[in-house]
């Protein structure tokens, strides 16, 4: 995005380290989309506008300790809104008041697609919920830390903690050690809403490697949990061709199983989006076999995004 205005300016004040005055750069990049979808080929099409506005302050204190605030609006209302602290040697803390991701959700799907997700778009009761395909992604909310740390030979790692529900994960991604390939690790423990003395684990494993347009990746997720018969654990893989500098594919498939269930659920969905300048034109055609594990619930559904970014 082109930021609309970058202007300096004096904030005064202390954080959590005294420190002086010191210069901040402030940013305002936004988007406007129409999109055009079908969440579940029983249903009919819904056209819609999305925007967002997004505003930036970042700045660095005289002993060296980076602060950045990001507020996002949406729609009107008030959105995601994070605040990071950071030196170059130590990462960085990031408080996520609203829309922050965990090192687990942030990993639940690292396939490459030119779009979305096999399991996105399908939503058959319009919350996004119970109506979706499901995924392992460990826990996100509101009020969680997240800590970066500083990049070490390609390596980096991340712990999250989400303030209300006790819930820590950690993350390891690795890029560039050779050349093309990256790959990564996140584990959660979640105690069980049944018995707080029992856990349920979520971890996941990816690799993707990119050789010249094509980039392809496999990735295995589990979550082991306390009570007989709900353990699952799914694979997923994608492929995406760069046709030019401006039109990509993809493809994308995920399966999940159930302990003691016969009837998998299996996503798959191909994709594509086209960049022209700020344009850019998207979408897919995703369908589920089984969702939620259950036989014959057979869902299909594609969504079309015309955005332009400012």
């Amino acid at each position: 995005m082109n930021n609309l205005k970058k202007i300096g300016l004096t904030a005064l004040g202390t954080t959590l380290i005294a420190s002086s005055a010191f210069a901040a750069d402030f940013s305002v990049t936004g988007n406007a989309s129409i999109s055009m979808d079908q969440t579940d080929d029983k249903q009919g099409t819904a056209i819609y506008m999305g925007d967002s506005l997004n505003f930036k302050a970042n700045g660095e204190m005289d002993n060296g300790v980076t602060v950045a605030v990001h507020y996002e609006i949406d729609g009107g209302a008030l959105d995601d809104h994070s605040f990071t602290l950071g030196t170059s040697d130590m990462g960085s803390l990031r408080f996520g008041g609203h829309g922050d991701g965990t090192s687990l959700s942030s990993m639940d799907d690292k396939m490459p697609n030119a779009y979305e997700e096999s399991f996105d778009i399908i939503d058959t009761d319009g919350a996004g919920k119970v109506g979706s395909p499901t995924v392992i992604n460990g826990l996100s909310g509101n009020n969680s830390f997240k800590y970066t740390s500083a990049e070490m030979n390609g390596t980096t790692a991340t712990v999250a903690y989400l303030h209300g529900s006790d819930y820590v994960d950690f993350g390891v991604t690795n890029s560039g050690s050779i050349d093309g390939l990256t790959v990564g690790y996140a584990r959660g423990d979640v105690e069980d809403a049944a018995d707080a003395t029992k856990e349920a684990t979520e971890s996941t494993l990816y690799a993707k490697y990119a050789i010249g347009s094509i980039t392809a990746g496999y990735q295995i997720s589990d979550l082991d949990h306390p009570t007989a018969g709900t353990s699952l654990e799914s694979k997923s893989m994608g492929v995406t061709y760069a046709i030019s500098d401006n039109l990509s594919v993809g493809y994308h498939q995920h399966n999940l199983e159930k302990e003691n269930d016969a009837d998998d659920q299996k996503s798959t969905g191909v994709s594509a989006s086209y960049t022209m300048g700020s344009m850019t034109l998207g979408g897919a055609s995703n369908k589920v076999e089984n969702m939620a594990n259950t036989l014959g619930a057979d869902h299909k559904g594609y969504e079309m995004t015309l955005s332009f970014a400012f």
